[in-house]
């Protein structure tokens, strides 16, 4: 099949594609059984006693089938898609038949979902319409440290990433101090990125930003905390405490 300018096979022609092929098998089974002499009209009063039992045999199926038939036509799903499942698989779709669809994972493993899990659960399409996502990759400071130096750290770092999208009005990259934690000023990088401008995969973006951030909070000297705890002994208690026992420090 011809593909368009970004390697992709166009929805239309590719569904019209897999519809042309299921016809001509239907097709082609109906010209074996005609010259093979079956009578059609004995052969449907067959299946129509058949149907029920196999309609309660082949539930799944059938409702695979007809989900396989509605993301064919309604192109919410389309092969080269990057997509996430609710239940956490994420890949690019590389194939879509009537039972089933075939997602590539960033390991480069295969995976064969239902077609009706596409269709009765939550999908997120990161390629559906505009390729453009806004990101939160969130990191802490230590307390004390000059929130216009860690802005000006972590822009730079967002800008070494070639996915990195910026118009220079709304859709640029900002740091947002978020909240006070336990052991560290609370910040977020807010990024918008473009899948179309470098090779980073959906999967991979927020381990490519963590890494940049890193990196930059180190050649600002910029101290990323640890989990600290202080301990406040009671005047009563110290009193019961044996002295010998107690650290020199207190």
């Amino acid at each position: 099949l011809k593909t368009d300018q970004d390697g992709k096979i166009p929805p239309a022609i590719y569904t019209l594609s897999r519809v042309v092929f299921y016809l001509i098998i239907v097709l082609g089974i109906v010209i074996a059984f005609s010259s093979m002499g079956i009578d059609f009209t004995k052969l449907a009063i067959i299946a129509g006693a058949l149907s029920v039992g196999i309609g309660f045999g082949l539930q799944s199926v059938v409702s695979n089938f007809v989900s396989g038939i509605i993301i064919l036509f309604e192109h919410n799903i389309k092969v080269g898609d990057f997509i996430e499942l609710d239940s956490g698989l994420k890949g690019t779709v590389a194939d879509i038949d009537v039972r089933s669809t075939i997602v590539k994972t960033l390991d480069n493993l295969d995976i064969i979902v239902p077609n009706s899990e596409l269709v009765t659960a939550k999908v997120t399409n990161f390629t559906l319409n505009d390729p453009l996502v806004r990101i939160h990759i969130p990191f802490g400071v230590a307390y004390g440290t000059d929130k216009e130096l860690v802005r000006k750290a972590v822009l730079e770092a967002a800008r070494r990433v070639d996915i990195t999208y910026d118009d220079g009005a709304k859709r640029r990259p900002q740091v947002w101090l978020v909240g006070f934690g336990d052991s560290s000023l609370n910040f977020e990088l807010v990024n918008w990125v473009n899948p179309k401008l470098g090779k980073a995969t959906p999967g991979s973006w927020m381990a490519v930003y963590t890494w940049e951030i890193e990196s930059a909070l180190q050649r600002y000297d910029i101290e990323i905390p640890f989990p600290q705890r202080d301990i406040h002994i009671k005047e009563s208690l110290r009193d019961k405490l044996d002295p010998t026992e107690l650290p020199e420090q207190l």
